[in-house]
């Protein structure tokens, strides 16, 4: 089973993430900031990956910052080895005025290239760097190379749940077992 939990406390926050990779994109997140919980939601439903995060904080960029490790640090453990898996995926998605472009290399070479092209300063209850600081803290922590690129948009909200979800769509393609592969998806036989 490629199922992982992973739990953090700090003077900051406390985290209880869990995920199953080969869930069915059920979700259950309570970190007190409804943008968050909602994209949360939105990365589970799209990827097909079970979701939980359990979290509360001091302040919302710790919060966000925790969420985004402790998720990234659940699915790295989940994938384990990495062995058989797809290891690649993108996408491109629609979200009325939006359009996003997500790519994803489960490398273990953690990167992160991101341009989500906010105009405002906040995105309902977070900052719009916090949104940034997000997805550079799960790159990280996944040990990821992670491309989002918002191609145009007219709304804030509409840029991000596009990119949310061109993020979950790669994620599943990434994330998938490729029966085909048997071992290490890499012709130098490492991932790193």
């Amino acid at each position: 089973m490629r199922k992982a939990q992973f739990e953090r406390k700090t003077s900051e926050t406390e985290v209880r993430v869990e995920v199953n990779l080969d869930g069915r994109g059920k979700s259950d997140a309570r970190t007190g900031l409804k943008f968050l919980d909602h994209m949360i939601k939105t990365l589970s439903t799209h990827s097909m990956i079970d979701i939980s995060v359990i979290a509360k904080g001091d302040l919302k960029h710790h919060l966000v910052e925790d969420v985004a490790i402790g998720l990234g640090e659940a699915l790295k453990k989940a994938l384990s080895d990495r062995k058989g898996l797809y290891r690649f995926g993108s996408s491109l998605v629609p979200m009325d005025c939006s359009l996003a472009i997500a790519a994803i290399d489960l490398v273990k070479r953690p990167y992160s290239v991101l341009d989500l092209k906010i105009e405002g300063k906040a995105i309902e209850d977070i900052k719009s760097e916090d949104a940034y600081h997000f997805l550079k803290s799960l790159a990280s922590s996944l040990e990821a190379n992670l491309h989002v690129q918002v191609q145009y948009g007219l709304n804030d909200h509409h840029k991000i749940e596009a990119a949310f979800k061109a993020l979950a769509l790669s994620l599943r393609q990434a994330t998938s077992i490729d029966p085909r592969r048997k071992g290490i998806p890499s012709a130098k036989g490492a991932i790193k």
